[in-house]
């Protein structure tokens, strides 16, 4: 047995060399209303070194990534499935998401002044405008999505083929689900 066990979840903060603009903590999300109390972004210690790869390598290009979500709290999880229970953007969460697993972000990338690449369509738009390698957004769209997917693959993730902001460890369903209660983090609750 480990003496020294991994914990559970890492915060990303800004430090951390990202823009943290993180969807459910606020009413600009699909859902209208804030889904977290706490705007604050974790992820398994596995996906927060990936994560950190990533950056390094957005860095060499004087790139860095704005973040959506990562973690989402089974909980959160079913909120957003009862708003909108499309399989092809959302988890079902009888079946888990890796965002709840710790092992999934959401982001995008910023240019050297601070400026989010153009990907041809917004974070959740749900929406086959959404797919990786659509071809009916701009070629500038294009070869965004491709740089973004090139840096994160190349960091160790994996895509999802709907979203071209969703990026997941490899096998995240060998992580197990994770809620907000047994952590105690305060993601849930009234927002503050």
């Amino acid at each position: 047995m480990d003496a020294n066990p991994k914990p559970p979840l890492v915060e990303i903060i800004p430090d951390d060399g990202v823009e943290l603009a993180l969807a459910y903590a606020t009413a600009e999300n699909f859902t209208g209303r804030p889904v977290y109390a706490a705007a604050r972004c974790y992820l398994h210690p596995d996906a927060a070194a990936c994560l950190r790869n990533a950056i390094a390598l957005a860095e060499r290009f004087g790139c860095r990534f704005r973040i959506f979500d990562g973690f989402r709290p089974a909980e959160a999880q079913q909120i957003l499935w009862d708003a909108c229970p499309d399989p092809d953007f959302l988890a079902d969460p009888k079946k888990g998401s890796p965002h709840s697993r710790g092992a999934a972000v959401d982001l995008t990338l910023l240019d050297a002044t601070g400026r989010a690449l153009d990907m041809g369509t917004p974070f959740d738009a749900f929406t086959p405008l959404s797919h990786h390698g659509n071809g009916d957004v701009s070629l500038e769209a294009q070869r965004n999505r491709l740089f973004l997917l090139g840096l994160m693959t190349d960091a160790g993730w994996d895509f999802y083929r709907n979203e071209w902001w969703h990026y997941q460890l490899f096998d995240a369903k060998r992580y197990p689900l994770l809620h907000d209660a047994e952590l105690g983090l305060g993601m849930l609750g009234s927002p503050a």
